[in-house]
């Protein structure tokens, strides 16, 4: 366990030195990606995880006991994933003038997602619910 700790920690530094090595490349563009990398933290905490915790007591509350932990699961799979399309799906930064950018059926792709996403979750809840309650 210990040897994999210390392979995986390695392949972190190794991973943290490659982005070091592309922050230093951006020059001038770094301040924007910045501010991205920043506003996406903001975000994050501000935001998602506040509505997620919301939610996911809501749940908890009222939706049967076979039910609470997919349900919840769902929400933090779907939560950041959502964060994270909002920009192509807005497609916030497309130019008329280059039609590469933003180019592919982003939707669809979402709407994959979420739909295996929903498809798992059910799965998972109706395993849970014909095994029945937990015993100690």
């Amino acid at each position: 366990m210990k040897a994999v700790r210390v392979a995986l920690g390695s392949v972190g530094l190794v991973a943290l030195a490659w982005g070091m090595v592309l922050l230093a490349d951006l020059g001038p563009r770094l301040p924007a990606v910045l501010v991205w990398a920043v506003g996406g933290i903001v975000l994050h905490d501000g935001v998602l995880a506040p509505l997620v915790v919301v939610l996911g007591a809501l749940a908890a509350s009222r939706a049967p006991a076979w039910l609470r932990a997919p349900l919840v699961g769902l929400l933090v799979v779907l939560g950041p994933l959502t964060l994270v399309a909002v920009p192509v799906l807005g497609r916030f930064g497309a130019r008329y003038d280059n039609p590469t950018l933003l180019d592919r059926p982003y939707w669809s792709g979402y709407l994959a997602v979420v739909a295996l996403a929903v498809v798992v979750t059910a799965v998972v809840a109706g395993r849970r619910r014909r095994a029945g309650p937990a015993r100690p």
